[in-house]
């Protein structure tokens, strides 16, 4: 059972820039569509846990819903998923350590958490097993940054590193 990250950043720290965009993610050319590890990596998990504002900002995309496994969505107020796509996401909400045990009763033992705020938010209880962290090589000066404030520090240990179209460092740290 595991949680796990799998997410961009600047070199600076941040997710998204100072507008909200993440435009700058496409800015090495990438001729081959290399996935850099994603589909491996949606291959290791059973679900995905994302918050509202990633799942709008999906949406906002244009695109077919990515995912090929079931996001639970955490939203204090939207109670119903996206028309059409009630068979792939699944609203919820309340206590993250009650939902990760509620989620794990119902097989889905290793999930993706995905979202600025919902990382953030998983790793002030403690619940992130692991976290792939891929940096693209610009610095941003401000924005949305992936990591905030905790009580404690979190110790983690890096496990690999891979690089991929001469510019783009992949790391995975486990906890400690």
């Amino acid at each position: 059972m595991a949680n796990k990250v799998f997410i961009a950043t600047s070199l600076d720290g941040y997710i998204a820039d100072k507008s909200g965009g993440v435009d700058w993610l496409h800015e090495i050319p990438n001729p081959d569509n290399d996935d850099m590890g994603y589909h491996d990596f949606i291959d290791s998990i059973d679900a995905l846990v994302m918050g509202r504002n990633t799942m709008e900002i999906l949406l906002s995309f244009g695109i077919d819903w990515p995912y090929p496994k079931p996001v639970f969505v955490l939203s204090n107020t939207l109670k119903q998923a996206p028309a059409g796509l009630e068979d792939k996401i699944f609203m919820v909400s309340g206590d993250l350590k009650r939902l990760v045990q509620d989620l794990a009763d119902k097989g889905y033992n290793d999930l993706y958490i995905d979202g600025g705020v919902t990382i953030q938010n998983f790793l002030k209880e403690d619940l992130i097993d692991e976290m792939t962290i891929t940096t693209i090589p610009v610095l941003l000066g401000g924005g949305k940054r992936l990591f905030g404030e905790l009580a404690e520090p979190l110790k983690f240990k890096n496990v690999n590193n891979q690089r991929y179209l001469d510019a783009i460092v992949s790391s995975k740290f486990v906890r400690a």
